[in-house]
């Protein structure tokens, strides 16, 4: 084992896998340029919040890769497996059956449009009952995956854990194991008010939030997810955070690294909207070691498609750390890859890692020849 950035990574040599995640897949119905309620076509892609992240580590930075989730077995739930394989990550999955109609299990759905201009981003999730949201913390053998198999690092979040009651059980049951095999664990905080409000709101999202705080190494969020899902404030910043008021993030994060002394990192990335087209982007880390360093601030960044730049930008941050790179050369890899990956259509990234290295550096956009 080596220790980096304050983390003590397991051997690739004696693992399996590089990175292993738990959450949903859904199948994600896209309409281009069209709106959802009026276009006649969809493309078809997969995503989710904690998948987006292993997708990104082995099609972007070639690391091996793996999502546990659970699909009903009918032709929606092989088609997000193909995906998946195209994808070029394991697919670990509880297949259930189904019972034809949906009525007691189904896959998840996701319409979103990409925006423009004055005219945001809008996402239609149709994911009641799925049959990740069924899953229980027995449904797989967390030991055999973590101890036998190896992994070096593991990835949910707060998407995943408001799924259900059993979901936040089942992410409880695979971070105790990941710790118990020295697995990294990596957590995003990712705070959607929608999941959480069906199964015990804000109150309940800060009951398993901090209980699943205890086992992470790496927190991921932004100021809200925070402040929602762990109860911290952030003082003197609105809902824009921006590199004029970091200063405020790096004084809840003098609270938070009290609250959790087991958090090795702590990150988010820094997005100011000024239209659907137009966003400030960038990002900032913290280590025991480093201090508050940040990324490259890219103002009036020109964004195709925003969903999945977040997680991204985990992917790329989780790249560097597990080659051993400092922070921050690891928060300026996760902020290109981020910042590169709202240039294609889809939750899922396009780039290479040889743009990524190239923009991380300060390459410009110029045509290759």
């Amino acid at each position: 084992m080596a220790k980096e950035n304050g983390l003590t990574l397991r051997s690739a040599a004696d693992c399996r896998y590089d990175a292993v995640s738990l959450g949903e897949v859904m199948l994600r119905l896209d309409p281009g340029e069209e709106r959802i309620h009026t276009t006649r076509q969809f493309r078809v892609w997969e995503g989710g919040g904690e998948y987006n992240v292993v997708r990104g580590l082995r099609r972007a930075f070639g690391m091996r890769t793996a999502v546990v989730t659970a699909l009903v077995d009918n032709p929606v739930g092989r088609l997000v497996e193909d995906c998946i394989l195209a994808g070029g990550v394991d697919p670990l999955i509880d297949w259930v059956a189904g019972d034809g109609v949906g009525r007691t299990v189904r896959n998840g759905l996701n319409f979103t449009e990409r925006g423009f201009g004055v005219r945001g981003a809008v996402g239609v999730s149709d994911r009641g009952l799925t049959a990740i949201s069924q899953m229980a913390p027995e449904a797989v053998d967390w030991d055999h995956l973590f101890g036998e198999l190896g992994a070096r690092w593991f990835h949910t979040g707060g998407i995943f854990a408001a799924l259900s009651e059993t979901s936040a059980e089942t992410a409880l049951a695979a971070v105790k194991a990941a710790k118990r095999h020295g697995t990294i664990v990596s957590y995003d905080l990712n705070y959607r008010s929608s999941l959480w409000k069906a199964i015990g709101g804000q109150e309940k999202a800060r009951a398993v939030n901090r209980e699943l705080a205890h086992y992470v190494d790496v927190m991921l969020g932004n100021e809200e997810d925070f402040t929602a899902a762990l109860g911290f404030e952030v003082a003197g910043v609105n809902a824009n955070l921006t590199n004029l008021e970091v200063g405020a993030f790096a004084a809840m994060i003098e609270e938070v690294r009290q609250a959790y002394p087991n958090f090795a990192v702590i990150a988010t990335t820094l997005r100011t909207v000024h239209s659907a087209s137009r966003n400030d982007w960038g990002a900032i880390a913290w280590s025991e070691e480093t201090g508050l360093v940040e990324a490259t601030l890219r103002p009036h960044l020109e964004i195709l498609d925003r969903v999945g730049g977040g997680d991204s930008f985990a992917s790329g941050l989780i790249f560097g750390l597990l080659e051993g790179v400092e922070l921050g050369q690891a928060v300026q890899y996760g902020a290109a890859h981020g910042a590169l990956a709202m240039t294609t259509p889809g939750d899922t990234t396009m780039a290479t890692k040889a743009e990524v290295l190239k923009l991380a550096g300060g390459g410009s956009a110029r045509v290759d020849r």
